[in-house]
Order: C-alpha cells, then structure tokens, then sequence
C-alpha cells in the first residue's frame, strides 16, 4: 500500500482509481489533494495556490467571478461527492479550501509574502473554527455546510491579510 494514500476512501471504499476518473470527485478532492493520508486540508490549500496564481493574472471583475463561480459550484459539487463516499464533510472532499483559500486572497494585492500569509491564515482559521465557523460547521450541513466553514474562514483570514498587506 501507498505511503502516501490511502487504499479506499469514505464509507463507500472508493479507489484512488474511481476518485480521480470521476470529474465531480476529481474536483472535489482538489485535483487530487484530498487523496493525501495525512493534512488533506492542508494539501488542498497548497493545490489552491495555483489556481490563485492563475486567477491573480486577471483583473479584479475577473477574479471576483471566478472566485464566486468556484464557491456556488463547490456546493453542488461537495454535496455530490459527499454522497458518492457516503459520508458528509469527508477529510479528502477539498474543494472547499480551494474556494476557501480564493476568497482569503480575493483583495490582497499579489505577493509571494501575501500568498504564503493567506495560506498559515487560512489554515489557522479553517483548523481552529473560531466562532460562528465552528458553529456553522456543526449545524449546516449537505454541500452548503462543507463550503460554508471554509468560506467563513477565508473570509476571516481575508480581512486579517488585508490589514497586514
């Protein structure tokens, strides 16, 4: 077995093969990230970093639709993977630190010390759930309440960015 993967996923023992073959699964364990044993949180914020990248070259109109179009797509794209596992807010289901991480950077000018400054904050505020995240993570569920901790926590990380940048 892979030391870096794991061999099934969710309650419905999903293969590594069967998530990255499915594009709604695909997309939802972050291009793969999700699939990590350990931090897969983690690993989806680091596979958010270049789509940022890529949205930071457009202007800020852009950048805000697209950053919106990710997170309402993220809800119908969570709860379907939710339902593929079998199991709701499952660790390997990512797309919510990507749309996450999105709205962390959404007005902070581009800098390498900015991106790596969103990504500790975000992080931090996705791990510890401070309320109304925590809350909201407990109470709302389906695709909505998988987004909505993560949304919040970019949003919380976002304005602490803005005022250190």
């Amino acid at each position: 077995m892979n030391t870096f993967i794991n061999a099934t996923y969710g309650k419905n023992q999903l293969t590594p093969k069967q998530i990255l073959t499915d594009p709604v699964l695909f997309l939802a364990f972050g291009f793969g990230s999700g699939l990590a044993k350990k931090a897969p949180g983690t690993c989806g914020t680091l596979a958010a970093i270049p789509v940022y990248c890529l949205f930071a070259q457009t202007p800020l109109l852009a950048y805000s639709i697209l950053t919106i179009v990710a997170t309402l797509i993220g809800i119908s794209l969570c709860g379907i993977a939710a339902d593929k596992l079998g199991e709701h807010d499952f660790g390997g289901i990512v797309w919510d630190e990507v749309a996450g991480y999105l709205i962390t950077m959404w007005l902070v000018p581009f800098s390498w010390q900015a991106t790596l400054a969103g990504f500790v904050l975000f992080r931090i505020f996705d791990i510890l759930k401070p309320w109304p995240i925590k809350w909201i993570d407990q109470k709302v569920h389906g695709g909505l309440g998988i987004m909505l901790d993560d949304v919040l926590a970019g949003i919380f990380a976002g304005g602490l960015l803005l005022l250190i940048f």
